[in-house]
């Protein structure tokens, strides 16, 4: 690929020496090209859009970093810049430079450059298609070994990309990556819960997060909806009870399902899954255990972490033993029965609401605040609420024991709490203690520090730059693990979606629409392909959405609230940028992917 000078250009401050006319393979200096020699990196022609030539200088600069050993971006008067190609001139290491002061387009090149990697500065350094940085990284790398490291000649890794975690995000950036054509695979393993619970692919949220709390919700929901009935002139005389192990074989039935969908999906991908627990022994090599014990190792250029959280436990006596968390209640093979649930955020709340709206005996035992981070005045109303639906609250105090009374489906438990404000102390007796104070990363068994990658040593959480990159250049992470991010389930699909295409290039598509499947409609066994959503962009002007159609339940509370964002000038692009509410029906038009033009499957397998 070539580039050009534009006229009159001189080699810019405080620098004597003639400027690189073209990118060429050079040993560390830059080398100038025959006298007059023009080209351009990318020429598209004048009657293209602008976000078409943008798109274009995209897919040239991807493809020289995909095409060379080492590739700078660099200002000829740049003393960082000449520092690096110093050090790679140093290492007798063949570089392909780019002096963006001395092209026609090197402020497009810049920008362009500035979306791919976040960095605004030069020199950005790319290796072996990792990006490295700018000056001070690329020394870093270089006085840890890293750098020497990923200079490797044909380092013939088994796999463009690892995933360690199969949830929301891990899942969405492997298949992303895959579709734009990388060799992936994603190992995940779920550790048994002190109970002994496990689940399937899928992460926290399809097992045992949004989707079984919602499914549990409906249920308590439906039962309100039966003393409402009567209201509305429905007469019945038979006596109504809730049967929990029908319940949570339906949700369970359905997990299933999704579980199924998800690994069919990665098949249909091409991505390779194994059900394996991956931990770090070197750079860019990751040991897989699986269930029996047995090893394997396998090598990427790239990896993304997204294990996610599991439950936090107080650290007193019988909390492992005779308590549950989020991890086991889902699939709970008896009802709870009278139930202490320890801790007030929002998992905590919601299971004691759906609990007590199957009618069981339900109290919270909380040691400040309801709800800490939210609008107080929204949790204290949320709390009165619940307290008149039969909802005790214990305030300002916490468990220091929990001892078992009786065996049983469920048994019997003491539990001894003490007052956050004095001396006080109280006991209870509860079939079931739900634990929810918490949860803590897992990231701290994962060979991370083998590598070198920063974790926060409290937490376990991760920090990374604007782009999802830790410390450690060729390892990204999304989801729940990032420090400072919020931990929700439609922004790690979204940030693994960008993530894989920042890292492997990105697609323009248009007109897009799908089948889904409302959740509600799930356990009763409705037909999941029937409801419908289309939206239609207008090409010529930005992918302006001028069409909006939704069949499904619900559907003109959905219509009024877009019809808004149409009149302000919703494009396809702000509809990809927005964060979807989970578990709705709303949020599949911020997660539309298929055009109706590819004639490619839109039935439902996953939620």
């Amino acid at each position: 690929v070539e580039v050009s000078p534009p006229h009159g250009t001189s080699p810019g401050p405080g620098r004597g020496a003639t400027p690189n006319r073209r990118l060429g393979n050079v040993r560390g200096v830059s080398v100038p090209s025959p006298p007059g020699r023009r080209a351009r990196l990318s020429a598209p022609g004048t009657s293209r859009s602008s976000s078409a030539a943008r798109e274009e200088l995209r897919r040239r600069l991807l493809g020289l970093i995909e095409g060379h050993r080492v590739v700078i971006f660099s200002k000829s008067y740049c003393p960082h810049s000449t520092r690096v190609k110093e050090l790679f001139s140093s290492l007798g290491v063949e570089c392909n430079i780019l002096e963006l002061d001395q092209v026609d387009n090197g402020a497009s090149v810049q920008e362009v450059l500035s979306e791919l990697t976040n960095q605004r500065t030069v020199p950005n350094i790319f290796v072996n298609k990792v990006h490295m940085g700018g000056c001070d990284q690329t020394f870093q790398a270089h006085q840890s070994g890293l750098l020497q490291k990923l200079l490797q000649d044909d380092p013939a890794y088994d796999y463009d990309l690892i995933v360690i975690g199969g949830g929301s995000g891990g899942l969405a950036c492997a298949q992303e990556a895959a579709i734009l054509g990388r060799k992936v695979l994603v190992l995940d393993f779920v550790v048994p819960s002190p109970q002994g619970t496990s689940w399937g692919l899928g992460g926290t949220c399809v097992n045992v997060g949004c989707i079984p709390k919602k499914l549990m919700h409906q249920a308590a929901l439906l039962g309100q909806a039966l003393t409402d009935s009567r209201k509305f002139g429905w007469e019945y005389s038979q006596q109504v009870k809730h049967n929990w192990g029908t319940m949570t074989e339906a949700v369970q039935n359905h997990i299933g399902s999704l579980n199924w969908g998800y690994r069919l999906s990665l098949r249909e991908k091409a991505v390779a899954y194994i059900n394996s627990y991956g931990e770090f022994v070197e750079h860019h090599k990751i040991k897989a255990t699986n269930g029996k014990g047995q090893e394997t190792c396998y090598t990427a250029a790239k990896f993304v972490i997204a294990t996610g959280e599991r439950p936090r436990y107080l650290g007193i006596q019988g909390d492992k033993e005779y308590c549950i968390t989020s991890d086991d209640l889902f699939s709970l093979p008896y009802c709870p029965g009278t139930t202490l649930v320890v801790g007030a955020s929002y998992v905590a709340l919601e299971c004691a609401g759906f609990l007590a709206g199957l009618g069981l005996d339900v109290t919270v035992m909380v040691r400040s605040v309801l709800l800490r981070g939210f609008d107080q005045e929204m949790a204290e109303r949320v709390g009165s609420y619940m307290e008149q639906h039969g909802v005790r609250f214990l305030r300002k105090f916490v468990p220091v024991e929990v001892q078992q009374l009786e065996k049983g489906s469920p048994g019997k438990l003491k539990v001894m709490a003490k007052s956050t404000e004095g001396p006080e102390t109280i006991e209870g007796v509860y079939n079931t203690v739900l634990l929810a104070i918490g949860r803590d990363s897992c990231t701290k068994k994962m060979g991370l520090e083998k590598i070198g990658v920063k974790i926060n040593e409290k937490s376990g959480k991760i920090p990374v730059n604007d782009v999802e990159q830790t410390n450690v250049p060729y390892v990204y992470a999304v989801g729940d693990v990032l420090e400072g991010k919020p931990e929700l389930t439609p922004i790690a699909v979204q940030a693994g979606k960008l993530l894989a295409r920042r890292l492997f290039g990105g697609r323009l598509e248009k007109v897009y629409h799908t089948l889904f499947w409302p959740l509600e409609w799930t356990v009763a066994c409705r037909d999941n392909n029937t409801c419908y959503a289309k939206i239609i962009c207008n090409k010529l002007d930005n992918d302006r959405v001028i069409g909006f159609h939704v069949l499904g339940p619900n559907a003109g509370e959905i219509i009024q609230g877009f019809a808004a964002a149409m009149k302000c000038g919703l494009t396809k692009q702000l509809l990809d940028d927005t964060i979807g509410i989970h578990p709705t029906c709303a949020e599949v038009f911020t997660t539309l992917q298929i055009t109706k033009a590819s004639g490619l499957d839109v039935t439902q397998k996953g939620c």
